[in-house]
């Protein structure tokens, strides 16, 4: 199955993020929205206005990779804004079953982030819940760090036991994937591939996609 890309609007241009979108909605299968609430991780970021707005715009499908503190408080306003999945982070829910369950009922689809430092361990008895995992390849919480390579071990360990468990969840890898790293990420076994400043900072958004795309699927 060819990679899906989600361009990471993070990396946008946030003074013209309609735009932005509209130029590489023809070339990508989703959109990576960060959600960050000052707390979990120091930044803020979008909050339901944007994400409403931004959805009478475009048809992509809205990934929010909620990097918060209560992110069960998020999921009806995110549902009614626009957004089409939620993943939350197993360090702050241990025990996902409750937000998973809250997700489904918002209407949203569910999956569960791992930063570099949590071992895939902590998410196996919960993968069943899940539509994606998705593996941080930078900390969370800041665009256009380096990617640690150590990580592409757990997309490993992720792909395999999604695959021998018969289960559905797509496996995402997001932070600081280029062109450089995302054959790395692809032969791991990530089918969703999340980049901001490799689409983002191109002077030809459009065209860096399709370079990403082709180094991701030469991998396969």
């Amino acid at each position: 199955m060819p990679v899906k890309i989600a361009p990471s609007l993070l990396a946008a241009d946030f003074a013209h993020l309609a735009d932005e979108v509209s130029r590489i909605e023809p070339v990508v299968d989703l959109l990576h929205v960060d959600v960050m609430d000052g707390h979990f991780v120091p930044n803020l970021t979008f909050g339901m206005p944007i994400i409403r707005s931004l959805r009478a715009t475009t048809d992509l499908y809205f990934d929010c990779h909620l990097m918060v503190s209560n992110p069960i408080s998020l999921f009806d306003p995110l549902a009614q804004a626009g957004a089409n999945l939620v993943t939350v982070h197993i360090e702050v829910h241990p025990d996902p079953t409750r937000a998973a369950a809250a997700a489904r009922k918002a209407g949203l689809d569910f999956g569960l982030v791992l930063s570099p430092a949590t071992p895939f361990d902590a998410v196996v008895p919960y993968v069943e819940l899940c539509d994606l995992i998705l593996v941080m390849s930078v900390n969370p919480g800041f665009g256009g760090q380096v990617f640690i390579p150590e990580v592409l071990g757990k997309v490993e360990a992720a792909r395999k036991f999604v695959d021998s468990e018969g289960l559905h969840a797509d496996i995402e890898i997001d932070g600081g994937i280029d062109p450089d790293n995302a054959p790395l990420a692809r032969a791991a076994g990530a089918d969703v591939i999340v980049a901001g400043t490799a689409i983002f900072g191109d002077p030809d958004p459009v065209a860096a996609v399709g370079r990403l795309r082709a180094a991701a699927d030469g991998a396969e």
